[in-house]
């Protein structure tokens, strides 16, 4: 999902970082935020809505709406769309109440 080439930019290889999603182990690469990895990983789900369990994905990458907060090493509600990923971090989906969801 990432764009490798392209006719007139330069993309230069960064190096891979490991990181723990929902209990399976994947790669982003450094700079990515912990929701543009995921993102690139073709995982659009980040959260869901408290009411009706609605999916919700990476929307503003500003910090400003709610649709990003995951569980990230134990700390509920982390704005993952401004979070820079750092290997071995664990990242866990939840509702917007802050509640763990497979």
């Amino acid at each position: 999902m990432r764009i490798i080439q392209h006719p007139i930019l330069c993309f230069e290889q960064k190096a891979q970082v490991p990181f723990t999603f929902n209990g399976q182990f994947v790669c982003g690469y450094e700079g990515d935020t912990i929701a543009s990895a995921l993102h690139a990983l073709g995982i659009k789900k980040l959260s869901e809505s408290s009411r009706l369990h609605r999916p919700r994905g990476f929307y503003c990458a500003i910090g400003n709406c709610s649709s990003c907060h995951m569980i990230v090493d134990g700390v509920p509600n982390v704005k993952t769309c401004i979070t820079l990923l750092k290997p071995g971090m664990i990242v866990v989906s939840q509702t917007n109440k802050g509640e763990i969801h497979d």
